[in-house]
């Protein structure tokens, strides 16, 4: 209803706008002469631009009014005076009128009449018919495939069926809002944001009842041509192939849309490669790229010398030898002859070298400094040597394979047991270093000096040769050669040397240091020997708890001082022994020993313990981890009571009962101290005579550092003697030899000495290796227990089977080797470089000793603990304690 209103409101206003100007007419016609009204009036129309051309003809003005109206609803659409010259040449108006809708949707009545100031003509006037006639009953929908511009607006019209009513319009699935143009026209203004896909964007007309026959349309929304990077080479010398790349996709497809291309007026056909072939060469170039929305052009200027381009090289073959190979093609175009190129060769396998060539038809190149018995793939390109433009195409990938040759020598090393024999190791070659079907190795060990050789052939899977130093001892050299050659189809390899020295030079054992993993590997630094320039330096690993015949890796360094040891065989939980030795013209010189873990993992496996009761103490013993199963340093060892609910550590009394005994023997001995400082002066005498008599003892003064062998002779001496007895006289120094563990069930008893000042001290401890503990239980629950220190472990083991030698000598160390010291927590670890006296040296008397003979004499006294049950004990110490104290006191002053 609304709808029908406002077309009637309209359609009265046009009237009255109509009868208006006939009015106006009448009276200029009536106050004067009437003008000539236009004649002839016809007109053209561009359906695509929406477009209508009117003509006429009035020759006595230029000023004219232009009515356009829908008719069948006597709409006006456009009024305007307007001024139309006429043309020169045929003396016709013409005006071009554009329409928002597209002129098919209804019949447009046009009316043109001639105008001078306030006087008009009659007017002309022509039909426009349109789609909505009564003569074409049939559904339409205009525009039909319509094209426009991205973010452009477009009216679409709807014509229903005669006899049917009007539904909607859809865009896109979407409702849009309509506008009534006649009884049968509806339009709709549509704006496409967006670029539309291949198959355009579907507008429907849909009938009020939604059994009858729809219609619509497709729209197509897109850019116009944008080009870029235009520009034309030649490849064969003679014709241009010009290419160029779309700045901007147009969006627009299919044969009426598409974009059309021309180069210098000539159109290119295949066009979907961006790219244009011509049979010869100009200069200048234009491309014209054209589509229904637009056209852009673009232009290129060179000469054909500046724009060679070759093909690829083809046919490609190889002449191939052991360390080159010469490799030929062949050209597509014979211009290419007289033609100066450059050419790149590239290894398309392994490394991805590059070798660039030049010359005038170059068809061929030499390859050098390749691998025997190795498969090759490359590929070649060429460009212009002068004025290069772009490399060519690359030729297809070309694969040969060099000549065989004698293999390459071996990496030798050797590794060296503890019982005399060895081992000449090598690195086992890769096809890389084998050249060619390896058959074998050759070892050769000879003495240059007697020019004595012992060949061994060694099949090509194996890379070691045993030997034994004790069959070689009888030789008189000091040292004989081990060679190595490796062997294939076309020969041996140069000789690989090493010196194995048969007289080993007894030197001090190296320390074993801590290797770090850090990075990735193990770094190892020395300091450079610059006196010797011929030294070459050799790391050697292994694992340590290897004992005979060892899997070796090792490395060579020349010239440098620090390396880092890398390896994809280092596992976690694995000690490796490294060594660093110096090779020059002389057997090998061991420089370094170290040890160290990749990542320190828990124990493997628990400690074997075993426990027995002596008395009222509980004596513990375990055995050694298996350095396999260790997996890291030890750092010593925590023992726990089992209380059924919980595990008690030991040691969480042990440090109270230590700190209230080491305060009750420091008061002691600030006693002694006290009362040894007020009797001073109470020393021996040595009596002068002018003649001495031989039969009585005399006082020798003997030096401290003849102790020890003084006391070993007086051992082997017999007890009854007709010499002269010398009384021996030690000063009072404190023995700085490491104390021995004296056992629970010893039963060497307390006694003073003749032969020695020093006092020895019962220490029980708990050591890393396998060593003993005992523990008795207190009256108040707690436990009285001394922990040792962490084993020691010596660097005898980091020679596992000894490793490469040259300073071997026989030594009585522990075959472990040296394990860092922790203190466990809560415990108390004794310095590591104490150690226990053995028990054998107490004196056999269990009594204090007795008197020297001499009233100023001074005897030192010990106390020991000697078997026997407990009660004993105490009353032997009290009766030992009473006497030297009545001893201590009854001496006199001087």
């Amino acid at each position: 209803m609304l709808s029908s209103s406002v077309t009637s409101s309209s359609n009265c206003y046009s009237i009255w706008l109509l009868c208006l100007f006939l009015c106006c007419s009448a009276t200029h016609t009536h106050a004067g002469d009437a003008l000539l009204r236009p004649e002839q009036l016809s007109f053209s129309q561009n359906s695509d631009l929406q477009q209508i051309v009117i003509s006429w003809v009035q020759g006595t003005t230029a000023t004219f009014d232009i009515l356009v109206l829908r008719t069948e609803f006597n709409e006006t659409v456009f009024f305007e005076t307007i001024s139309v010259p006429p043309n020169p040449i045929n003396g016709q108006h013409q005006w071009t009128w554009t329409s928002a809708e597209p002129l098919m949707c209804t019949s447009l009545s046009i009316k043109v009449r001639s105008r001078d100031g306030q006087r008009t003509s009659e007017w002309s006037s022509v039909l426009v018919e349109g789609g909505d006639m009564p003569s074409n009953p049939n559904p339409q929908m205009f525009p039909q495939d319509k094209i426009i511009h991205v973010g452009a607006t477009i009216t679409f019209c709807c014509i229903v069926e005669e006899g049917l009513s009007f539904g909607q319009i859809k865009y896109n699935n979407t409702v849009v809002n309509t506008t009534r143009l006649s009884r049968r026209t509806y339009s709709a203004v549509v704006v496409n944001r967006e670029p539309t896909k291949y198959l355009g964007t579907n507008v429907i007309c849909y009938p009020n009842n939604p059994s009858d026959q729809l219609t619509g349309s497709t729209m197509f929304a897109g850019y116009p041509p944008l080009l870029s990077n235009f520009e034309c080479e030649t490849r064969d010398l003679t014709s241009a192939v010009c290419s160029w790349n779309e700045a901007r996709e147009t969006h627009l497809y299919g044969r009426t849309r598409k974009t059309s291309y021309l180069i210098n007026n000539r159109s290119c056909s295949d066009n979907t490669e961006k790219k244009c072939t011509l049979d010869r060469w100009e200069n200048n170039w234009t491309l014209e790229a054209k589509n229904p929305l637009g056209q852009h052009n673009l232009t290129d200027l060179a000469e054909l010398s500046h724009r060679v381009r070759p093909v690829a090289p083809a046919n490609l073959t190889a002449v191939v030898h052991p360390r080159n190979a010469t490799i030929l093609w062949a050209w597509k175009y014979s211009s290419y002859s007289f033609f100066a190129l450059v050419c790149e060769v590239v290894f398309v396998s392994r490394e991805n070298k590059k070798h660039t060539f030049s010359g005038v038809g170059l068809q061929s190149v030499v390859l050098s400094d390749m691998v025997p018995n190795e498969k090759y793939t490359l590929k070649i390109r060429c460009g212009a040597q002068r004025n290069f433009w772009k490399w060519g195409d690359w030729s297809e990938q070309f694969s040969f394979t060099t000549s065989t040759t004698v293999p390459d020598a071996p990496d030798v090393w050797v590794w060296m047991n503890r019982d005399n024999t060895g081992q000449v190791i090598w690195k086992t070659l890769e096809p890389r270093q084998s050249h060619g079907r390896l058959t074998g190795y050759k070892v050769t060990f000879q003495s240059a000096e007697e020019n004595l050789q012992h060949p061994i052939n060694v099949s090509p899977d194996i890379s070691t040769a045993p030997f034994n130093l004790t069959h070689m001892a009888t030789l008189s050299t000091d040292k004989i050669e081990a060679t190595v050659v490796a062997v294939n189809d076309d020969g041996a390899s140069l000789p690989s040397r090493v010196l194995i020295p048969l007289r080993w030079t007894e030197k001090e054992p190296i320390a074993v240091s801590r290797a770090v993993y850090t990075n990735g590997g193990f770094p190892i630094s020395w300091e450079r020997d610059d006196n010797n320039g011929t030294c070459e330096y050799v790391v050697e690993w292994y694992n340590a708890s290897c004992r005979k015949d060892c899997s070796v890796d090792w490395i060579k360094v020349a010239t440098l001082n620090n390396f880092s040891v890398r390896s994809d065989n280092f596992y976690p939980g694995v000690r490796y022994n490294f060594s660093l030795y110096c090779c020059s013209s002389e057997p090998p010189q061991l420089l370094q020993r170290l040890q160290g873990y990749m990542q320190e993992l828990v124990p493997s496996s628990p400690v074997p313990l075993s426990a027995r009761q002596q008395d009222s103490n509980i004596l513990l013993t375990w055995e050694e981890i298996p350095l396999a199963n260790r997996r890291g340093f030890l750092l010593g060892y925590n023992v726990y009571v089992n209380n059924d609910s919980s595990l008690t550590l030991i040691a969480d009394w042990l440090i109270l009962e230590i700190l209230t005994s080491l305060g009750i023997t420091s008061l002691f001995l600030v006693c002694v101290t006290f009362i040894c400082y007020k009797k001073r002066k109470c020393m021996v005498h040595i009596v002068e005579k002018p003649h001495w008599d031989s039969s009585k003892e005399m006082l020798v003064v003997i030096p401290e550092e003849d102790e020890e062998e003084d006391r070993q002779r007086m051992g082997d001496e017999p007890a009854d003697t007709d010499e002269p007895t010398s009384l021996r006289y030690y000063n009072q120094v404190a023995d700085e030899r490491p104390i021995r563990p004296r056992f629970p069930d010893s039963s060497a008893s307390s006694a003073s000495s003749m032969e020695s000042g020093r006092t020895d001290v019962t220490y029980t401890g708990i050591q890393t290796s396998g060593s003993l503990s005992a523990w008795s239980p207190s009256p108040h629950g707690s436990s009285d227990v001394c922990q040792s220190q962490a084993d020691l472990e010596f660097g005898s083991q980091i020679g596992g089977g000894g490793g490469y030698q040259p300073q071997m000598q026989p030594r009585a160390l522990t075959e472990e080797p040296f394990e860092p010291q922790a203190v466990s927590s809560g415990g108390y670890k004794p310095q590591s470089s104490w150690h226990f006296d053995s028990p054998t040296e107490a004196g056999p008397s269990g009594g204090l000793a007795p008197s020297l003979g001499s009233p100023t004499s001074v005897a030192s006294t010990q106390f020991l603990l000697p078997d026997g049950d407990e009660h004993a004990e105490e009353k032997h110490q009290q009766s030992s304690a009473a006497s030297w104290f009545t001893n201590l006191l009854s001496t006199t002053k001087p």
